[in-house]
């Protein structure tokens, strides 16, 4: 055996060993992971290489872990870019030293699934960055700009004489530079609030004083929040540094000796709630929470204990389960659709939430129930099936350390939550959770969990068999068509961030561009809400074309997955001939890109009546005279006038 023969021999010996490590333990240590991806990167695979570097951000919060990991990251990526769901053009700029937060943001992307290219902007230049239109910020084509300022740039008096005027005039200051960075690119901002320093010369006075300048600093943070317009999202900055500590968060070395504004063993927090906000925006936070119950929402085992023998509500630990439900009930206020997968016998797994006065979850709060005595990833997978999303929407919660490295090795799609052992953690886990950050809340997210249980009681409907026209007639189904416009954009644009399975090209828009086409002549385009007699199901289908004379070519068209199944596309059809034949159109001309994640919708233009004219292995380019089109009739979905 050769020398070289010999060398590659150990270290395939030293990854196998270390991949043996990996797998006994729940979460491997940033070491252990570090070197596993740099044995990858030896042996000339990148893909598995950047997957452990990403594994890191749930490994450790040291700064020394990650700025390894992410020094990695930009060593490998130099040649061959990951594998991820979404790229991002990220163009920060700021007013301190913003090289090695940019480094760790990169890599807290990454683990939420985006490949972002960076372009950083010189110390202190973000006015001229965001005001020349020319500036190399701009000519970088960004998708996002991050704009990072320190408190130290906030122009307030430390006492005021009037204190509305200043700070009127510093929110109006950082909101016109949001106006420039959209009017001069397509990107969403993405805006850091001011972490303001603990230091206080006046001491409890300052609470007191409006026009202090930490009260006025307040006062700006959450005005900006308040005003942030489609387009812009922030990140709380103060809160993140509140809940790190503030005397930790800052460090005076640091910012005497480089200006870094931030202390570097705080960069990861900031790293990771920075890709929290980035991800929302592209449409990947999650959408379901995925809950086991004994020893989850209860304490004991409600096959073995009983109703009355289980831990809930009396004493501390019964206490700890109902602050977390009530917590859970909060997420799905706010649009997180709640499942359960527990093995157990259904009829007593359902009682706690029938029958235990302690109990704060109802069985209305559970879009999809699953208790028996299937392993959990085979009820997982059916969970995701029935609300129609795919596995990369799931986050699942369990206390067995076994049921979640089932999961793990399983369904690696699905975000695992490792809850401690001490249920009175539960809740701070689940709030340290990031990856449900919302872009912001529409009134469909309000009534999610409604509208996924009315989607679960059609499913079980039409699997109770029958003729299938008459099932879908029996559904009272109704629809509005009509135009974009202002009231409906934020919902449009959060589902053409989110919708993967039926999106006919992946294509993605921001606020602005959907905005833009609103104003375009030769664009059509509508939105579609519909209801049925379970429930209004809101907005949950877009359509986006273009009049090129004869022809009207269907540039994007999606639909929410929840709707699946009830004949809404052909209603969107019908609605897309009357509108391309009234301007007037001879044909429509469509197109299939395939995105890995939309095979449900490969053969839409076939089944439509659409002729086939060109394809390649990605796309397919269809065509549909609209001489022969006729409408359906009778009608399955009725018309809604809105009310």
């Amino acid at each position: 055996m050769t020398l070289i023969e010999q060398s590659e021999t150990i270290a395939a010996r030293s990854l196998e060993s270390d991949l043996d490590a990996a797998l006994g333990v729940e979460i491997p240590d940033a070491g252990l992971c570090l070197r596993i991806a740099q044995q990858y990167t030896n042996r000339g695979e990148p893909q598995l290489a950047f997957h452990w570097l990403a594994r890191v951000v749930d490994a450790s919060d040291r700064f020394v872990d990650w700025l390894g990991a992410a020094t990695q990251l930009d060593v490998l990526a130099k040649d061959e870019r990951p594998d991820t769901r979404r790229q991002a053009r990220v163009a920060v700029t700021g007013s301190y030293t913003l090289g090695q937060f940019a480094a760790l943001f990169r890599l807290a992307a990454l683990r939420e699934g985006i490949d972002v290219f960076i372009h950083q902007g010189a110390y202190a230049q973000y006015q001229q960055d965001l005001l020349d239109p020319h500036s190399p910020l701009y000519e970088f084509g960004p998708t996002h700009i991050l704009v990072a300022p320190h408190a130290g740039e906030l122009r307030l008096s430390s006492l005021s004489p009037n204190p509305e005027p200043e700070v009127a005039a510093e929110v109006q200051r950082w909101t016109d530079l949001w106006k420039l960075a959209q009017q001069h690119s397509n990107a969403t901002v993405i805006q850091h609030l001011f972490a303001l320093r603990p230091e206080e010369p006046l001491g409890h006075l300052t609470s007191r004083l409006r026009n202090s300048r930490s009260s006025m600093a307040r006062e700006v943070n959450k005005r900006l929040a308040e005003n942030a317009p489609h387009g812009v999202l922030v990140v709380d900055v103060d809160r993140i540094a509140s809940d790190f500590g503030k005397f930790r968060w800052f460090d005076d070395r640091y910012w005497h000796i480089a200006k870094q504004a931030t202390a570097l063993d705080a960069l990861p927090v900031l790293a990771r709630h920075t890709a929290s906000v980035l991800a929302a925006s592209l449409g990947l936070s999650r959408k379901c929470l995925v809950l086991d119950l004994d020893g989850v929402l209860w304490g004991g085992v409600i096959g073995e204990d009983g109703i009355a023998g289980i831990r809930l509500g009396a004493g501390a630990e019964g206490e700890s389960f109902v602050a977390f439900q009530e917590y859970l009930l909060e997420l799905k206020a706010r649009g997180v659709i709640l499942a359960v997968s527990s093995k157990n016998d259904d009829a007593l797994a359902r009682l706690p939430f029938e029958t235990h006065p302690d109990m704060r979850l109802k069985l209305d709060d559970i879009a999809v129930f699953r208790a028996n005595w299937e392993d959990k990833a085979t009820n997982v997978k059916a969970i995701a099936q029935s609300l129609g999303i795919g596995l990369d929407a799931l986050a699942f919660a369990d206390d067995s350390v076994l049921e979640r490295q089932l999961i793990r090795r399983l369904l690696p799609d699905v975000d695992v939550i490792g809850l401690p052992k001490d249920p009175a953690s539960y809740l701070r886990k689940m709030a340290d959770y990031l990856r449900f950050e919302p872009a912001g809340v529409t009134d469909e997210d309000l009534h999610r969990t409604e509208q996924y249980r009315a989607r679960e009681a059609v499913e079980q409907l039409r699997l109770s068999g029958g003729d299938l026209n008459e099932f879908l007639a029996g559904l009272g189904m109704k629809a509005l068509v009509a135009p974009f416009d202002e009231f409906h954009l934020p919902r449009i644009t959060q589902l053409v961030a989110k919708t993967n399975q039926f999106n006919l090209t992946g294509r993605r828009y921001s606020a602005d561009e959907l905005r833009a086409l609103m104003d375009d002549p030769e664009a059509l385009h509508f939105y579609l809400r519909l209801k049925d007699r379970f429930t209004d199901h809101g907005l949950v289908g877009v359509l986006i074309g273009r009049h090129d004379g004869a022809t009207m070519v269907v540039q994007d068209w999606l639909m929410s997955c929840r709707v699946l199944g009830r004949t809404v596309e052909n209603h969107m059809f019908e609605e897309l001939c009357r509108r391309a034949i009234a301007l007037p159109c001879e044909r429509l001309i469509g197109q299939f890109v395939a995105t890995g994640r939309n095979d449900l919708v490969r053969d839409l233009y076939a089944r439509l009546g659409f002729s086939q004219r060109e394809i390649s292995p990605d796309v397919t380019r269809w065509e549909f005279d609209l001489s022969s089109w006729q409408p359906a009739n009778p009608r399955v979905i009725g018309l809604w006038d809105g009310q």
